[in-house]
């Protein structure tokens, strides 16, 4: 009845702090943290000018990562995978592409998706024009539209401007019987984006000029003139070996492209057959030029001699030096033998004079760690056309990303056997989770009642978080601006997280602020001491935050003992075990090291506890067995073996106050005043095979032994809950313990344990304090929750208040604590990703999620040892995946948005943006009319005056402005002469802009011999034509208003004068709209100044390592 009565206090408790209840309800599951390379990575991306990496996965997720541990993760509502990722440079975008055609625009400063487009075709190609918001896309029916992202709306718009494939046929650039797909899109450098080369996928290659709006050069479609075969790319070859035989070449499917030159008067081209072609593409030439000219315009590279070989994926090129364009490295992915090695290849081409001079100077063959995914060349400055590579990042098979340093990359020598010897760096990491393993881990926090505010940074010095590099390579990932809150120098350190290892080392991070600062690399060995078990891997942590004392538990039995302190002076180590203790002198040099290690038992530690002082921490082992060790004496209290004999894990411990009553304590005080005062410790302990102990924490001697449940459950933890008190400290009438006799009975102990169990109870009978309890013990099994009464256990009764049958399959568990310190809810997570949060202590379900929806991870064996959790925040391990996430909408640090690292710098945008500007108005000074504008000025027919009045007005215009006022026509390809057999039904005569042409001059009074003789020849075909009737009237030049009502309104003269009208009300709008857009530019300019000199001053106030 007692226990029944404390079950509905404790259900009525729950139910009047509803405020409580209330607030664990609103369950808002947030990523506070990640790190690592995810499992399912495939795609790469670079913003040279922010200096962040992207990688996108197979599952729908986008990676970021940047300087100084800042990294973030972006998750698309759908979980498909990404075949185009690319960066709006220095704005803070990003544009990924899914399998299933969905365009999303990412924002980095917000980490939000902003937009997201199904487009209706397949997407086959896709890219960004540098230094706009204007992108090129390609699909499968060989049409090439362009779009633009507008950040005043935040949308993304279609242009009217597109390529169709079979308007190239039609201005006579190609003929083609099936539509194909655009397969590569690579705008030219230094043309502004004017001009583009677009790749089709039977292997016609067509640079096209969105300013004059035709073809400048076409290559391929089976129309081969190789000017040399350069087989010194081969593996066996020796001496560069040119082969001048052209072969008749069919048509080839095109695998991959890009640049082979600064200026882009080369173009790579890798094929399915595993050839690469080197492309001229600085002459103007169509089919037809390409048929006439016999010299040739290509040069094949092939990287094996056997007949099958693997089509070449990927292509990249590297320039050789900043001021030469005579050479430098193609990386190649591809062209191998078919089961050949899988390397990615390095190829040093030189040329001297022109394509005919190309040579292979060298090969080089980089070992994959795994299948290849993805490459990306990352140029040290932010104009990636224009400068050295800093470093090569490669993606490979599952999740592993390696780089190799620039320099070291093209200036590597070979070995005697004449093959290079280059290793791959590790990706360097946050927080190490495979290499070395991680084997578990914690969440502390340094702010509780009973613990001081202690700052560490003045015990240790922090390190830099830019990780090593070898010899002098500069890491190129800078990206990203850490929050002025953890850049405050005398900031707190409110929260640690400390990991253990597979090689015996423990890692300790500064966990205040969502980005983790490593402070401490803990070795697990001893300098000049030789430990049995030294090199074990951990298998337990400890941390009272009262003292700062650190407990290590390996898997060879040895408990490691650190005090993050400042040091003292104290250069002595003790070992300590059951049949000797041995002290030895070592070296401590600076930082913690560890002065203790006691070896109870040679079996794995599985849970360690410290009491709430810190004095005393108990072990519990893999056999079953516990010990208690005493910290500052630097002895073992006891070593206790398994209850049950069975020799299950001990999987939970918790340590616990007993207190007399208070009439007792007066009447022993009169019998024996000598008694001591201080209350007795008992410990709990709870092992697999979910047998609960009741152990004297002085002596070990077992109080009280039960098994829990008779249906041979699995236990996973045990938790101590009070409505009143301290989850740790709970307090307990002396009057509800067992008899002997009882004690003796149930646990089968003989009678000397008995005795020795009643002399315990005389003992703590003399502790005099009264002290009523309601507290209850939970404990958390695999397919049940259990809910007792602590002091009924302890009395010898096993009869739980309530029992929940789990369907699922329990791994984890962890409580949660209100702000008041009470446990007011249970975290709960099962094999298959789910977690749910319920409350206490009903145990009723308040909410679910699961890691597939966070976090798109599945469940894997063994990650419930690296899981801890800190009052709803939870922190996991999945390969080489590190994760927080913050499970209540509470606050604290990792929510407040002020503690946020930002991805995008806005400073440095500001300041590069400024850079761009002034670089630009030096070129117009010096060469107004140079670059875009020639081609645009070019491409623009009328009188001298208008042209001279455009060219004014467009030299104050932006690059993208410019292009943007190209892209709002639609594009018109020159057909090609028709012939007079042609229908006259199939001439449109909408297709021709009656604003934009201009009525024909007439001709000059004198005309030479060769007009007159042309003129002659139309007349008398003109006679043959209509068969010498005479009766057909003269043909004479008709306005363009003449031609409009007759074709287009079949001779309506109303309608045409409302046409008419509507043009000129058009007219009109255009000329409001340049107007306002004038005085947007003027007030643009004057923001502009504005900012400038507000960031001048904003700059001055600043160190430098804020910038």
């Amino acid at each position: 009845m007692f226990a029944k009565r404390l079950f509905h206090k404790a259900l009525h408790q729950g139910a009047q702090g509803g405020a409580a209840a209330a607030h664990v309800a609103q369950m808002d599951a947030q990523i506070a943290l990640h790190y690592g390379v995810p499992y399912t990575a495939s795609l790469l991306a670079f913003d040279p000018v922010q200096r962040l990496l992207a990688v996108a996965t197979l599952d729908g997720r986008i990676k970021i990562f940047g300087g100084d541990n800042i990294e973030g993760l972006l998750i698309s509502p759908n979980s498909i995978p990404y075949k185009f990722l690319q960066f709006i440079q220095n704005q803070g975008l990003l544009i990924a592409i899914s399998n299933e055609n969905e365009i999303e625009i990412w924002n980095l400063e917000f980490r939000q998706l902003f937009y997201s487009s199904h487009w209706d075709t397949n997407i086959t190609a896709f890219a960004v024009v540098e230094g706009t918001f204007l992108m090129y896309l390609g699909d499968e029916n060989g049409l090439l539209s362009v779009l633009k992202y507008d950040v005043d709306d935040g949308k993304l718009q279609k242009m009217p401007y597109n390529v169709p494939i079979h308007s190239l046929a039609e201005a006579g650039v190609f003929s083609f019987g099936d539509p194909q797909p655009i397969v590569g899109i690579l705008p030219q450098s230094d043309t502004f984006g004017t001009r583009v080369l677009i790749a089709y996928e039977k292997g016609l290659l067509v640079l096209w000029d969105v300013s004059e709006d035709c073809a400048v050069a076409v290559r391929g479609y089976g129309d081969l003139h190789m000017k040399s075969q350069i087989s010194g790319g081969q593996r066996d070859a020796g001496e560069d070996q040119l082969d001048n035989n052209i072969d008749a070449e069919e048509e080839r499917e095109i695998c991959s492209l890009c640049w082979a030159s600064k200026g882009g008067s080369t173009v790579a081209v890798g094929y399915i057959t595993g050839d690469i072609l080197l492309w001229d593409m600085t002459n103007r030439s169509s089919r037809q030029d390409i048929q006439s000219d016999a010299s040739s315009n290509a040069v094949k590279l092939q990287l094996a001699s056997g007949s099958r070989r693997l089509p070449v994926i990927v292509l990249h090129w590297s320039a050789g030096s900043a001021d030469s364009n005579k050479g430098g490295h193609l990386f190649v992915y591809g062209g191998d033998d078919i089961g050949s090695e899988e390397v990615l290849t390095v190829l040093s081409l030189e040329a001297t004079a022109g394509l005919e001079s190309v040579r292979c100077m060298s090969r080089m063959d980089l070992r994959l760690d795994g299948s290849f995914a993805d490459m990306i060349l990352v140029p040290d400055t932010g104009v990636p056309h224009k400068s050295r590579t800093s470093a090569l990042f490669i993606l490979t098979n599952p999740g592993q990303l390696n780089f190799y340093d620039g320099g070291s990359l093209f200036s590597v020598q070979k070995s005697e056997e004449g093959k290079v010897q280059l290793e791959a760096q590790k990706f360097p990491v946050a927080v190490p989770t495979t290499d070395p393993n991680i084997t578990v881990s914690n969440l502390y926090s340094l702010t509780g009642k009973e613990s001081p505010n202690i700052s560490l940074k003045k015990f240790c010095v922090r390190q830099n978080a830019t990780p090593f590099m070898h010899g002098n390579m500069k890491w190129p990932l800078t990206g990203g601006v850490l929050s002025e809150m953890s850049l405050h120098e005398d900031h707190v350190v409110e929260r640690i997280y400390i990991a253990g290892y597979q090689d015996s080392s423990v890692r300790i991070w500064d966990a205040t602020f969502p980005v983790l600062v490593p402070m401490f690399v803990l070795d697990g060995k001893v300098v000049g001491v030789n430990l049995d078990g030294e090199n074990s891997s951990v298998s337990s942590l400890a941390f009272c935050s009262l003292d700062m004392t650190l407990a290590v538990g390996t898997t060879s039995g040895l408990v490691r003992i650190y005090k993050l302190r400042e040091h003292t002076g104290g250069s002595s180590f003790h070992f300590v075990a059951e049949s000797n203790q041995e002290v030895h002198v070592v070296p401590h040099g600076r930082g913690f090291h560890c002065h203790v290690a006691f070896l109870a038992s040679n079996s794995p530690v599985r849970s360690l506890r410290f009491t709430a002082s810190g004095e005393v921490l108990a072990a519990g082992y893999q056999n079953g067995q516990l010990a208690s060790f005493d910290v500052n004496l630097l002895s073992i209290m006891f070593t206790v073996d398994s209850a049950s004999g069975t020799n299950s894990p001990v999987v939970s411990l918790s340590n616990y106050k007993v207190l007399a009553s208070a009439g007792k304590s007066n009447e022993q005080k009169k019998e024996n005043p000598n008694s001591a005062k201080l209350p007795t410790d008992i410990l709990l302990s709870l092992t697999k095979d979910t047998r609960f102990t009741v152990h004297d924490s002085l002596n070990g001697l077992i109080i009280n032994s039960r098994v829990l449940d008779q249906k041979q459950l699995s236990a996973i933890s045990m938790y101590v809950i009070d409505g009143t008190l301290d989850e740790e400290q709970n307090q307990l009438s002396e009057d509800k313990f067992p008899s002997q006799g009882h004690i003796a009975k149930e646990s089968g102990q003989d009678k000397k344990q008995a005795q020795e169990v009643e002399k315990s109870q005389k003992n703590t009978s003399q502790h005099s304090h009264s002290a009523g309890s309601d507290s209850l013990l939970l404990v958390c099994c695999e397919d049940a929750i259990l809910l007792f009464s602590l002091a009924s256990l302890i009395q010898g009764s096993n009869k739980h208040l309530h029992r929940i049958k789990i369907a699922k399959h329990c791994c984890w568990s962890a409580v949660f604590t209100n702000m008041d310190g009470k446990a007011c809810g249970l975290i709960l997570a099962y094999q298959t990703g789910a977690i749910e949060l319920r409350s206490l202590p009903d145990m009723t379900i308040l909410a679910e999620s699961s890691l597939m929806s966070l976090l798109r991870w599945s469940y894997k064996t063994g990650m419930e040892k690296s899981m801890s959790s800190l009052n709803g925040q939870i922190t996991l391990v999945n390969g080489s995946e590190f994760a927080i996430i913050s499970l209540i909408a509470s606050e604290n640090a990792f929510r407040i948005p002020e503690s946020m690292p930002c991805l995008h710098d806005k400073v440095l945008a500001a300041a590069a943006e400024l850079a761009i500007h002034v670089s630009m108005d030096q070129k117009r000074k010096q060469n107004p009319a140079a670059g875009i504008l020639s081609g645009i000025i070019k491409g623009i027919k009328g009188k001298g005056e208008e042209n001279a009045k455009l060219k004014g007005s467009l030299s104050a215009q932006t690059m993208s402005e410019q292009l943007e006022s190209i892209f709002l026509k639609e594009s018109f390809v020159e057909p090609p002469i028709p012939n007079l057999d042609d229908l006259i039904e199939e001439l449109s005569i909408d297709d021709i802009d009656i604003d934009d042409e201009m009525p024909l001059a007439p001709p000059p009074a004198s005309l030479s011999t060769s007009h007159v003789n042309k003129k002659t020849t139309a007349e008398e075909e003109r006679v043959k034509l209509f068969e010498g009737s005479s009766d057909v009237e003269k043909p004479r030049m008709r306005t363009h208003q003449e031609i409009l009502t007759k074709y287009k309104f079949g001779g309506d003269a109303e309608a045409a004068a409302a046409h008419a009208k509507e043009k000129l009300m058009q007219r009109q709008e255009k000329l409001e709209r340049i107007s306002e857009r004038t005085a947007e530019l003027e007030s643009g300019a004057e923001n502009f100044a504005s900012l400038a000199q507000e960031l001048a001053k904003s700059m001055e106030s600043k160190k430098w390592w804020k910038l």
